[in-house]
């Protein structure tokens, strides 16, 4: 049976613990709102962008950028791994840095040549460990990701895969499905891939369209055709970059929504964890203590009693 000192001294231990971890759940709480509010004002440009490429490129010719031109086999793949630069997030950094080690592992056995672009301590130390080195290292960004990062990764890739050195270039990164709730994503940025943002990240559907049956439902083969002014090369290659900056900037700020998400419930979780403990700590302090009176108070009646014989 421990004794009054070691839990009362165990119970201020966790007292102790419990503020720490409160205080990170209300800061996580207060960075939400503004990591959703940017991610919110992100997503209808990234979701233009993308679908006005995939609308145009089905009209472009098909040399008027090498981005838009899907490779005859995959030899050279690069993943992009999206984690936080700190821990105390539960699962957050564990799930995307184990589906992307087992998505390398699976395109090595196809023989596909892996390069990886690492964002966040954990996804450094995490390669690293497993000595995989990766081409480009992003630190102390996670929570509050820049466009430079955004561009610096686009215009890597784009190089790449317009000289030949890259035929897949894929982002994996924890979407903030809401302030408690994330979704890992697997996201093929080159090729172009058809699927919309809605589709990718499970949005809800827009609502009911109440004209659609005064409209020509073959939308694929309607008449006519689309003008490129000035040129062809000149609207693709803008629209691929702009594409390329926005679909990597969007999965970092939506990752670092995520992250201040997949926190403050870890945190909310801890403290929660805390109370229950130190309650549970204080009967067990209040039951020792009785029973150390109790034992107290025989001893002196049986001494009375002896003292009366």
């Amino acid at each position: 049976m421990p004794n009054l000192h070691d839990i009362e001294r165990r119970i201020n231990s966790v007292s102790s613990t419990k503020q720490i971890t409160r205080t990170m759940e209300m800061v996580a709480a207060a960075k939400i709102r503004r990591a959703s509010e940017r991610v919110y004002n992100a997503l209808p440009w990234a979701s233009a962008i993308s679908d006005m490429l995939v609308t145009t490129a089905k009209h472009a010719p098909l040399d008027s950028e090498p981005l838009l031109a899907t490779h005859d086999e995959v030899k050279r793949a690069l993943i992009v791994v999206i984690a936080s630069d700190r821990g105390l997030a539960g699962g957050f950094n564990s799930n995307v840095l184990r589906h992307a080690e087992k998505l390398i592992k699976e395109k090595e056995r196809q023989g596909i040549e892996v390069s990886v672009v690492a964002c966040g301590k954990k996804a450094i130390g995490y390669f690293s460990y497993r000595n995989i080195v990766p081409i480009f290292e992003f630190r102390d960004l996670s929570a509050d990701p820049t466009y430079e990062e955004a561009a610096e990764i686009s215009q890597f890739a784009g190089d790449s895969y317009r000289e030949g050195k890259l035929d897949e270039v894929i982002i994996v990164f924890n979407h903030a499905k809401n302030a408690a709730e994330q979704r890992l994503i697997e996201q093929q940025v080159l090729p172009i891939n058809t699927t919309s943002y809605a589709e990718l990240l499970g949005l809800a559907p827009k609502e009911k369209d109440y004209f659609e049956h005064f409209r020509d439902k073959d939308l694929e083969h309607l008449p006519g055709d689309i003008d490129f002014e000035p040129d062809a090369e000149s609207v693709m290659h803008y629209l691929m970059r702009a594409y390329l900056r926005n679909t990597f900037y969007y999965a970092l700020i939506d990752s670092a929504a995520a992250e201040q998400g997949a926190r403050r419930t870890a945190m909310k979780s801890a403290t929660d964890n805390a109370n229950e403990m130190v309650n549970t700590l204080t009967r067990v302090y209040n039951r020792v203590r009785q029973g150390a009176i109790t034992t107290e108070i025989s001893e002196i009646v049986g001494g009375a009693a002896a003292l009366e014989e």
